[in-house]
């Protein structure tokens, strides 16, 4: 029996190199990146072993890995960590991503910009 199941890694927070204008690309900024992965959790519910899961490390490595590489705009940014999970974890099912950029430099006091993505 299939048991569908959301895993959720929230508030995952980076320093990274990502922004259309130069300073963002030498300077930096914070960001913060939360995850949802539908994933058919029965056989891990059954056999409690973690090759039979999704492992939240390696999920967690594998935004990392994308985070550290520079984009100009958080659509390119966040379709690379796309197709990174896609193609690490095969048996994910739908997949709703949230990249945010912390104190955008857009002129004014603005907490954070943010990018949602489902595939």
């Amino acid at each position: 029996m299939m048991s569908k199941s959301t895993i959720e890694l929230m508030n995952m927070e980076f320093y990274a190199y990502h922004g259309h204008y130069e300073e963002e690309q030498r300077v930096g900024n914070r960001f913060r990146v939360d995850l949802w992965l539908e994933v058919d959790a029965s056989a891990a519910a059954g056999s409690d072993e973690l090759e039979d899961a999704v492992n939240y490390v390696a999920v967690y490595e594998c935004v990392r890995e994308q985070m550290e590489i520079p984009s100009r705009l958080l659509e390119h940014l966040s379709g690379r960590i796309i197709a990174a999970l896609r193609r690490r974890f095969p048996t994910v099912g739908g997949l709703r991503l949230r990249v945010s950029k912390l104190a955008p430099p857009l002129g004014g006091q603005v907490e954070k910009v943010s990018l949602i993505t489902e595939d």
